[in-house]
């Protein structure tokens, strides 16, 4: 079931989110807000509150019939940037089980974590988190274990506590392991419906298996194994398949690379036989298509499944990833 229902979203400022939290459970209240005595919907299901579609995915897949899924995080806004307004806040006040991944979003952390939502779990916590050198100033290759140890990990916000790298549902094996431990946590908070969660999780995993093989078989002999992209948001799936990932941008897509970090991608292109610079939906293509013209090489679509929108190559998360395959298998010349 795909239930893409989204919160409106417009800014408010992180540093009132008590008040806001206060507001926003009033509002609710006054609305009538939940009947059940335990935070359900009138319907029975349980209400589910996601942070931005990865979440919402999973949410929507195990839970199946028994969840209603909301999302913070509207399609088409870039999920770092996420501002509450003070109804968004007191909808996770008011939710059985929140699902997010902390410190991707920092104004819903923070929310989340001043709510009283009776089930709060970060994705993060339900795997192994890595860093994958996100800082592009000045250093080679992110691929394999050569994980950058520099200081400055990218910009505030759009990191995982510790400067680990939040990206994590791009590696289909980990995000397999997130939905596992998805399952269990929903089978706790609704103990009634535990048997269909766990089926529903175990036909998940099976096709996140059945999609971590397309890309090992898909990307096993490749041209080139190095590839560039506006954000750098693909070193779980680089390390994962033995790629080598360069980011104009780092982990935030909005930032400016340097001069020299321009200079630097046009020597790597030249020198691993690059012939793509990969760009986005949800965030600016004028940098990738700057740097493309001036090397003489294509562009394509590499997409961060940070949200679903008309533009997107596929209508869903699986969809999508197959999509960035058939991008990945062409542009590094897969035979």
């Amino acid at each position: 079931m795909r239930v893409r229902r989204s919160i409106p979203s417009a800014p408010a400022s992180t540093t009132a989110v008590a008040a806001a939290v206060a507001l926003g459970l009033l509002t609710l209240t006054a609305c009538g807000g939940s009947d059940s005595g335990t935070g359900a919907g009138s319907d029975g299901k349980v209400d589910v509150v996601a942070s931005f579609y990865p979440m919402q995915f999973l949410a929507e897949r195990i839970g199946g019939t028994h969840v209603e899924v909301t999302t913070l995080t509207q399609p088409g806004v870039e999920p770092h940037d996420l501002e509450l307004k003070p109804r968004q806040i007191g909808q996770l006040g008011e939710a059985d089980y929140v699902l997010y991944l902390k410190g991707l979003q920092p104004a819903a952390d923070e929310a989340i974590d001043q709510s009283e939502a009776k089930t709060k779990v970060d994705a993060g916590s339900l795997t192994t988190l890595e860093e994958h050198g996100a800082s592009t100033e000045g250093h080679g290759h992110e691929h394999g274990d050569e994980h950058s140890e520099e200081e400055g990990h990218g910009e505030e916000g759009h990191e995982h506590e510790g400067g680990t790298d939040p990206h994590v549902w791009l590696d289909p094996v980990k995000y397999a392991e997130i939905a596992k431990g998805v399952g269990d946590s929903l089978a706790k908070a609704d103990p009634d419906h535990a048997a269909d969660y766990r089926k529903n999780t175990a036909a998940l995993v099976k096709e996140l298996t059945a999609l971590d093989t397309a890309y090992a078989s898909g990307l096993k002999n490749t041209s080139t194994r190095t590839f560039i992209t506006t954000h750098a948001a693909f070193g779980y799936l680089a390390e994962r398949y033995g790629l080598d990932q360069e980011g104009i941008s780092g982990v935030s897509p909005e930032a400016e690379p340097s001069p020299a970090r321009i200079k630097e991608l046009q020597s790597i292109a030249r020198k691993d036989k690059v012939g793509t610079v990969f760009f986005e939906t949800l965030a600016s293509d004028r940098t990738a298509k700057t740097l493309a013209r001036d090397t003489g090489l294509k562009t394509a679509v590499l997409d961060p499944l940070e949200g679903i929108t008309d533009r997107s190559k596929g209508d869903d998360y699986l969809q999508v990833m197959r999509s960035n395959l058939t991008a990945l298998k062409q542009a590094l010349g897969a035979r």
